[in-house]
């Protein structure tokens, strides 16, 4: 058995994207001290631990992707004595804590981006980025056709400090964040200082943010299909993602993690947010040597259909798995479109009155299905209220710069960040602290006093308690976390495996009433499930009798 030092490897983590979890201050916008204030709450749930969005001091043009200084609390969320009073609370809780790291970019408000804008080309200032000649007899032209994830093209044109049209800079998301170049030694010294700041506060480990990004092409060249990047809002062109010298960094985190985990103990987990085409390249970021984990989006992004999830999660077992590493499965995150809205009938989707049925049974039946699979579980806030898509936000509250960018809601994802309701019948939902008037930095639909978690609680069916008497069972049968799975023969439509000493979890994805592809002891279900039946959009666990 696994010491329980690697406690990574079978954790369930808890996204909280903090300014929409919970506001002390009555602004309307969440806060450390509502983390502290709500771990009670994620205690109660089962959560291992927690992943905390970017709270560092930030222009907020991408919601805290765009650092200006790493090792500080925007006053927007705190300070530093209140990070410290969080991690003491959740010391006290056995509840682990993990930082956002933002390594592929920063600010424009940096004190490095504003020191590079004031030097000439060519200098050591401007080398930490990329900063390039415009192509054309004056240089009007970018120097390639790369295009930004948020929509346009990935270079911005500078001012020099004489006035005249200068060079261009590199940013893959919005203009507001250049990219690092960390082709130049200092940027990785500055983010073992980085690093080390956090690790000495107490924190359990980090989840990286765009971890197959840092390196580019060393030429810059153009890309065969400039927009993909635009068009798919995924790390597609191989120039600008997946180079192979950013596993170099990553060996070198793990040495760092690994010596603060020989001094006391504690192993400290490197989470990577990793797009890439294939399962097999995505193992290449787990091996033993660098980072722990690396989520694994295929799930998220299947199809509705047992056939898909099959596929995608026997390539995750084979090639991620047999790195030694655990698979990191997620449904949801702060980027996506929230699960019961994505699994819903089209034509209800855009209708803004929240999830058909179709939609929520299918959720339930994904979430069991995740916390059967063997290695870890990420949740987002508010998944496990069963909260929807807001898909009819008002053109003028949108902050997500994807729309700001492009003009277009397609892709935006305001709609998953809107702050959770806690209890009440009317916004704030006691979200915020303050009056009664008090307005939250997105507004909440009227329909989410059907999802507030003071209603969640009290009701047996809801969400909440399928997803916390899951992770109550999955922290209590030795058939959960670690592992092998082994796949059962079932009827079309159905999906089935077992788990250690008999431990079966079916889904049913089709819509008709099927024959349970085992006899035994029924454990939990996602709805109602009669004996001998798996309805349509239900998930159950059993243990076996074979």
């Amino acid at each position: 058995m696994l010491s329980k030092c690697r406690w990574w490897r079978d954790a369930v983590i808890y996204q909280v994207y903090v300014r929409s979890f919970l506001d002390s201050t009555g602004d309307g916008i969440g806060d450390l001290a509502g983390v502290r204030a709500g771990l009670p709450y994620l205690k109660k749930l089962g959560v291992d631990g927690i992943w905390l969005s970017p709270f560092y001091p930030s222009p907020q043009h991408d919601h805290g992707y765009d650092v200006a200084d790493y090792c500080d609390v925007d006053p927007l969320f705190g300070d530093l004595a209140e990070f410290d009073l969080l991690m003491a609370a959740a010391r006290r809780l056995g509840v682990k804590v993990l930082l956002d790291v933002v390594p592929n970019h920063c600010s424009s408000e940096h004190p490095w981006f504003q020191e590079a804008l004031a030097s000439a080309p060519g200098s050591a200032a401007r080398a930490r980025f990329h900063f390039a000649d415009g192509r054309g007899p004056d240089g009007a032209e970018p120097p390639n056709n790369w295009h930004s994830m948020f929509g346009g093209p990935a270079w911005s044109r500078v001012t020099e400090p004489d006035g005249s049209p200068g060079q261009w800079y590199l940013h893959m998301f919005a203009p507001e964040q250049p990219d690092w170049n960390w082709r130049t030694p200092e940027v990785g010294a500055e983010f073992d200082r980085v690093l080390r700041f956090w690790l000495d506060r107490g924190i359990d480990g980090f989840r990286i943010d765009v971890a197959a990004g840092l390196f580019k092409h060393p030429e810059l060249p153009d890309s065969d299909d400039p927009e993909a990047d635009a068009r798919t809002r995924d790390s597609v062109n191989p120039l600008a993602w997946n180079q192979p010298e950013v596993h170099d960094v990553w060996r070198h985190w793990r040495a760092v993690c690994e010596e603060y985990t020989a001094h006391d103990g504690r192993e400290r987990l490197l989470v990577g947010e990793v797009s890439v085409p294939t399962a097999r390249e995505h193992a290449r970021y787990v091996r033993p040597d660098e980072l722990h984990q690396a989520f694994f989006f295929d799930l998220l992004s299947a199809p509705w259909s047992a056939d898909a999830f099959r596929k995608v999660i026997s390539e995750a077992m084979q090639d991620i798995a047999g790195t030694g590493s655990t698979v990191t499965w997620v449904l949801n995150n702060h980027d996506q479109v929230r699960t019961v809205t994505r699994y819903s009938e089209p034509a209800t989707e855009g209708s803004g009155l929240g999830p058909a049925p179709l939609g929520a049974a299918r959720a339930r039946a994904a979430a069991l299905l995740m916390l059967a699979l063997p290695g870890a579980a990420y949740i987002y806030q508010g998944e496990e209220l069963g909260l929807p898509e807001v898909v009819d936000l008002p053109d003028d509250v949108l902050t997500d710069p994807i729309f700001r960018r492009t003009g277009s809601r397609a892709r935006i994802r305001d709609g998953c960040r809107v702050p959770l309701p806690w209890s009440g019948q009317a916004s704030p939902f006691g979200f915020t602290s303050g009056a009664e008037s008090a307005r939250p930095w997105l507004p909440q639909p009227s329909y989410f006093a059907e999802y507030a978690t003071d209603r969640a609680l009290a009701d047996t069916r809801s969400f909440w308690h399928l997803y916390r008497d899951g992770l109550q069972l999955r922290s209590a049968l030795p058939q959960l976390g670690e592992g092998r799975l082994d796949w059962l023969d079932t009827p079309p439509g159905v999906l089935g495996f077992v788990r250690g000493d008999g431990l079966v979890c079916a889904v049913n994805f089709g819509t008709a009433p099927t024959p349970a592809p085992v006899s035994g002891t029924p454990l939990l279900s996602s709805g109602p499930c009669p004996p001998g039946v798996l309805p349509g959009s239900t998930a159950a666990w059993w243990l076996s009798d074979l």
